[in-house]
């Protein structure tokens, strides 16, 4: 399917062929008939693509400090390879189109094949011909509102949501500073219930296309009457409420928004514009000052956006959605006129030209602009290559892999070292994401890219597979891959319960494929020298780990319970296994407590671990979100027989004791992950053993669930290593 994308480093906009997503539970798949370019937001976009590294970073101080911090903790090479990765990913355009459902996800409900919707979202509502959607960012468009309309659906919902924040009351005055498209749409909606509007930009057209739309009054915003006019018109009072729906990083809006307002009025910001408050205005006349979010609740929330968790309609009348819906139907009623709106149309394949007058490529000023999709085709294949197999210049390699999930991690740290590894050719990779599929095809030299994941694990020209998906689907995948008779390497953690290890359990047990997991750290040259300094000591150990793990945003995918479980399962799991690793046994008995979670509904990320082996010795660790950026990320002390070991965030080891060798030191981080994936290749080209035993990965993923039991119970938790005695092989690797 066609779908826009920008470079986010050269600025290049494009239109590209990209896999169309496959329908998930709980989600529409929808072609799209028509989408809206916002004129506003993705100009704004584009623009920020389109400056130098330099403008970049004066744009944005604030990334250019955690790039720094990053640098002082984790060295030069690292920050370099992930910020260019970074740069380097496509950015998906648009968020506000229409089309019809052509296929209903199991669990649901509420739409059928054949319904015209609006779609509204970042991310989802997508300038492609395929959408996937989850039904709380779509709409039934009502009979006789044809799609070019329905594509309005989020811009609308923005501008309702703004006008809802307002509070006005009938017969009061409300200003809108700013009369491009969202605040067409808002003057519309306020004429609609009743309330009397005024308009103001600096564009002779758009004040006397506000005219049209029924605006009781216009002026010019850069007037310096103009605050005295408005005066005059309420009466002496000013504007009960001022909307300011303009796109400008100056703070005139704001100051204009001041000075029209009546004692006490309220102000709304809708768009990007300059928000430093003139104190002295709103402190002499009492202003309240909103900051409108998107189009109503649900938006930026995980559970409402991803998983399709609506909001109770007694206690969240509007959320994102039915703002949608009710602007369709005021546009079905004849409130709210598109057609005037509506300046320009493009076929999809003419996106960069629809762009150009974005960024004032034409003598007209656009507003609206509309980019329209062919029909409904033959359902497309969910498969797009880019080389075949017989490929006369690639010589014929040994190992054949295929990649599930090519996320950030995968890109920037896999990848670029499964490259430079002889012996292995890289055949499929999929993704939810058709875009991301693509993007990893082109970057790393795949054959095809898809969005179907059994289109790798069935695929007979693919030996082995990498999973690198989000943690709730590892075990799944794994499961299914092992029974197709493929060898698997799967991202930690392995598993987010026990029934899902036991799955994965079972899948290994019955075939003969190997299984690695991507505890890395036990690989690393640091780890490594550490446990053969300490392997000739006696008697138990201690051990010491402190991980300074450092925030993840509000609403990351890494502490959703459905998607990352939470980062005792998704990150302490490494930290657990290394303890293994270091120590040479498997931990019996766990115990732990963690702090309250900063955020309510988040599950807990501050704890103090302590792992108990049968020989004796301990191992503590200290997980912590609560730090700072600046001190180390992770540091290891293990103490055994008069012998110490210290990791200092895998760059520098120290060896205390008798016989203590030279430091160890690497001039980048060495967390292990080349020596993981060359130690996967070596046994797949030489038809060995997986590099690490089944049960220790079992042990490993077992004592993590452990931990997580005891911070919720806070009890001491046993770990049943007996369960792995039920699913082994006649000979065990």
């Amino acid at each position: 399917m066609l779908q826009v994308i920008q470079n986010y480093r050269t600025g290049v906009l494009e239109v590209v062929e990209v896999p169309p997503p496959v329908v998930r539970p709980g989600t529409l798949l929808i072609h799209t008939a028509a989408s809206l370019v916002s004129a506003g937001t993705e100009r704004h976009l584009v623009e920020m693509a389109q400056k130098s590294l330099l403008g970049k970073a004066l744009a944005r101080p604030d990334l250019v400090r955690r790039v720094w911090d990053k640098v002082k903790v984790d060295g030069v090479a690292e920050t370099l390879q992930q910020v260019r990765q970074r740069l380097k990913t496509p950015v998906p355009l648009g968020y506000s189109a229409a089309g019809t459902v052509i296929e209903v996800g199991p669990e649901t409900v509420g739409f059928q094949v054949g319904d015209l919707v609006a779609v509204g979202g970042q991310s989802v509502a997508v300038h492609a011909e395929i959408l996937c959607a989850p039904p709380t960012l779509v709409a039934l468009a009502p009979p006789g509102v044809p799609a070019e309309y329905a594509a309005f659906g989020m811009v609308g919902a923005i501008s309702l949501h703004a006008v809802r924040l307002a509070r006005v009351q009938p017969g009061e005055w409300v200003a809108v500073i700013g009369l491009g498209l969202l605040g067409l749409l808002a003057t519309q909606m306020l004429r609609a219930a009743g309330y009397r509007v005024l308009g103001l930009d600096l564009v002779p057209s758009k004040l006397a296309l506000a005219k049209s739309l029924g605006v009781e009054a216009v002026y010019d915003s850069t007037g310096s009457d103009t605050p005295t006019q408005v005066e005059l018109l309420t009466g002496g009072h000013g504007a009960d409420a001022v909307l300011i729906t303009a796109g400008t990083s100056s703070n005139e809006p704001l100051d204009l928004a001041a000075r029209i307002s009546r004692v006490r009025g309220r102000i709304v910001a809708v768009g990007l514009v300059g928000l430093d408050v003139p104190r002295s205005l709103f402190f002499d006349r009492e202003l309240e000052l909103v900051v409108s979010r998107a189009s109503g609740p649900g938006l930026y929330d995980r559970g409402y956006e991803t998983h399709g968790a609506d909001y109770p309609y007694p206690f969240v009348r509007w959320t994102h959605a039915r703002n949608m819906s009710e602007f369709l139907r005021l546009v079905a009623t004849g409130s709210v006129r598109l057609d005037p709106l509506i300046t320009h149309r493009f076929p999809i394949s003419q996106a960069v030209e629809a762009y150009g007058i974005l960024q004032g490529k034409t003598s007209t000023p656009p507003i609206g602009i509309i980019l329209e999709y062919p029909g409904a085709k033959e359902p497309r294949p969910s498969v797009i290559r880019f080389r075949d197999a017989g490929d006369s210049h690639r010589p014929r390699a040994t190992v054949r892999l295929g990649l599930i999930g090519a996320g950030l991690f995968a890109r920037t740290t896999l990848l670029p070292e499964l490259r430079k590894l002889a012996g292995l050719e890289l055949v499929g990779v999929a993704t939810s994401s058709g875009l991301s599929a693509q993007h990893a095809a082109k970057s790393f030299g795949f054959r095809y890219a898809t969005t179907n994941p059994q289109d790798v694990i069935t695929d007979p020209e693919i030996d082995c597979v990498l999973i690198a998906t989000r943690h709730d689907s590892h075990a799944r995948l794994a499961a299914m891959a092992l029974r197709a008779g493929k060898d698997v390497f799967v991202e930690k953690p392995l598993a987010l319960s026990t029934n899902e290890f036991l799955e994965v359990a079972e899948a290994w047990a019955g075939g003969t494929a190997r299984l690695m997991v991507g505890f890395n750290r036990r690989h690393s040259s640091h780890a490594v020298a550490a446990r053969r300094y300490l392997a000739d000591a006696g008697g138990p150990a201690i051990l010491h780990c402190r991980v300074n793990a450092g925030d993840v945003p509000a609403g990351s995918w890494v502490n959703d319970p459905q998607a990352g479980g939470d980062r005792i399962r998704g990150e302490l799991c490494h930290f657990v296994d290394l303890a293994h690793f270091l120590l040479g046994g498997n931990s019996v008995v766990v115990e732990a407590a963690g702090l309250p979670p900063r955020r309510s509904g988040e599950p807990v990320e501050d704890l103090t671990a302590l792992l108990r082996f049968a020989d004796g010795s301990l191992a503590d660790l200290v997980y912590t979100a609560r730090g700072h950026r600046s001190l180390m990320r992770e540091r290891v002390e293990v103490f055994r027989g008069g012998r110490v070991s210290v990791l200092e965030n895998f760059r520098v080891t120290r060896f205390y004791g008798q016989g203590a060798p030279r430091v160890v030191r690497t001039w980048r981080l060495d967390r292990g992950y080349r020596g993981e994936l060359a130690a996967w290749l070596e046994a797949l080209t030489g038809g060995g053993p997986a590099p690490v035993p089944f049960v220790d990965y079992a042990a490993s993923t077992l004592a993590t669930l452990a931990v997580a039991e005891a911070v919720t119970t806070g009890r001491a938790v046993g770990v049943d290593l007996s369960v792995i005695g039920r699913y082994t092989r006649p000979v065990e690797e």
